[in-house]
């Protein structure tokens, strides 16, 4: 450190220039080293103000993938609602034909007894196996009509496995279904 007390007693002017010339450098190191402290400031504030954009951007891609996040778990929840109740239906469908099945099979069996009980007891019932075959379609005209045909092609007498006494029983059940209706 520059004493000045020193230096003003021994008034040299050699000491004076050494002096000026120490304080004309150290001036200029401290104006070079403000310059460069101000730079770095200058940097470090564009390094601050990346750094807030980064982050804005970084929290909006965040917002934007829990969006996202929250919208496909919304839809997977509905999906698997919708897959649960096509299960149930589809459950509950193999139920009811099971259940159809077994009456089928019931009514099958009920109708064979019948037919073996005619059979053996020598009276066939052609008048069974027609209302039988008529059975299944109901109070409909059309589709009685359709079904009578259908029956007359298969077992009419003319045909070669035909049958008359089945022809005649169709043809009796045909009639009383049309006066019923």
């Amino acid at each position: 450190m520059i004493d000045w007390e020193d230096i003003q007693k021994e008034d040299s002017e050699e000491e004076l220039k050494k002096l000026k010339i120490f304080l004309f450098q150290e001036n200029m190191r401290i104006a070079q080293e403000k310059k460069r402290l101000e730079e770095e400031k200058a940097r470090l504030i564009k390094l601050q103000d990346d750094f807030m954009k980064d982050r804005v951007t970084l929290r909006d891609e965040l917002d934007e993938l829990n969006r996202r996040t929250l919208n496909e778990r919304k839809r997977l929840k509905e999906e698997n609602l919708f897959f649960d109740k096509k299960m149930q239906i589809l459950t509950e469908g193999f139920r009811s034909l099971e259940e159809d099945r077994r009456k089928f099979e019931k009514e099958k069996k009920a109708y064979l007894e019948r037919i073996n009980n005619q059979s053996s007891s020598g009276n066939a019932d052609a008048a069974g196996v027609a209302e039988y075959l008529f059975r299944s379609i109901g109070g409909n005209s059309l589709g009685v009509r359709k079904r009578y045909r259908d029956l007359l092609k298969i077992f009419h007498p003319d045909n070669l496995f035909g049958d008359l006494e089945l022809a005649q029983a169709l043809s009796k059940e045909y009639q009383k279904r049309r006066d019923n209706q």
